[in-house]
């Protein structure tokens, strides 16, 4: 994880007991920060040995600490789109025969409680629960789905807010415009390393104002995570630290289903065992 103010976060490791208790320790002595060259280096083999010694420093007002993305900004955070079947449905698209890949700039990466900021003009901002992928080690012209699994260096929680009236055909039309609004991308609260966790395997839910909207699991996935690792190093190099955002389940505004998401509205998601999010949706 990484704690604190935005800008100032510093990199903590969560240790959860059985009996759901956690305690949380400093990486200062490891690391200035959750980033590319502390995975790609190793950082998490760090991490387990040095919680073994018992050498990291208790960080004990850590409850109280705003919770920051748990990776440092990306170099690049990849999208992709209806990679659920019933998604795509709902959206009006036939699925993908290969995956749909967008940007978004490193920017929009926020806390997963920070608030989200509605666009001035926007009518039609949505949600979107996902599963992210973060890598540990560079990716290009990757040769196989096993060589890209083992450039996965964890999961985290997504949201990809993002503004459809900007997205889809209209005035605007572009998905770049609809995915790369300020503080579109929160990410947490934690990234689990790959190893801990079966990404393949994981419900996924959001709520709107405490309604449920989307209910899925990531078995539902049409190109799972090492696919699209490798389909991704074909296209561009992919760096440690770097985020790729696996597409979201039906169940959004998009379908028709739900009204748009408002000011003063709560969006709440979360992947099993990657945890929650929750933001408070204000007008910028």
């Amino acid at each position: 994880m990484r704690l604190g103010e935005s800008g100032h976060e510093q990199p903590v490791v969560l240790v959860t007991a059985d009996n759901g208790s956690g305690q949380y320790f400093s990486l200062l002595p490891l690391t200035r920060d959750v980033d590319g060259a502390f995975l790609a280096s190793g950082g998490v083999a760090k991490v387990r040995a040095a919680l073994e010694a018992g050498t990291l420093p208790a960080v004990e007002d850590a409850p109280n600490l705003r919770v920051g993305s748990p990776v440092a900004r990306p170099g690049a955070v990849v999208g992709i789109g209806m990679n659920y079947a019933a998604h795509a449905a709902e959206s009006g698209a036939t699925p993908p025969e290969v995956p749909v890949m967008f940007l978004k700039p490193s920017n929009t990466v926020t806390g997963p409680f920070d608030r989200a900021a509605v666009p001035p003009l926007s009518s039609k901002f949505d949600w979107e629960v996902e599963l992210g992928i973060v890598i540990g080690r560079e990716a290009s012209y990757l040769e196989s789905t096993a060589e890209a699994a083992a450039c996965i260096a964890g999961y985290v929680t997504a949201n990809d807010l993002s503004e459809r009236a900007y997205q889809l055909p209209g005035a605007a039309g572009q998905w770049t415009k609809g995915k790369t609004l300020p503080g579109s991308t929160p990410l947490g609260p934690w990234l689990v390393p790959a190893e801990d966790i079966d990404g393949g395997n994981l419900p996924l839910q959001s709520w709107v104002n405490g309604e449920p909207r989307q209910d899925s699991d990531t078995a539902q996935l049409i190109f799972d995570a090492p696919t699209l690792v490798h389909h991704c190093s074909q296209y561009m190099r992919l760096e440690p630290g770097d985020v790729i955002l696996t597409g979201t389940p039906e169940g959004v505004a998009l379908s028709g289903r739900y009204p748009y998401l408002q000011p003063g509205d709560v969006v709440e998601v979360e992947v099993q065992g990657l945890g929650r999010q929750r933001q408070e949706l204000v007008r910028s």
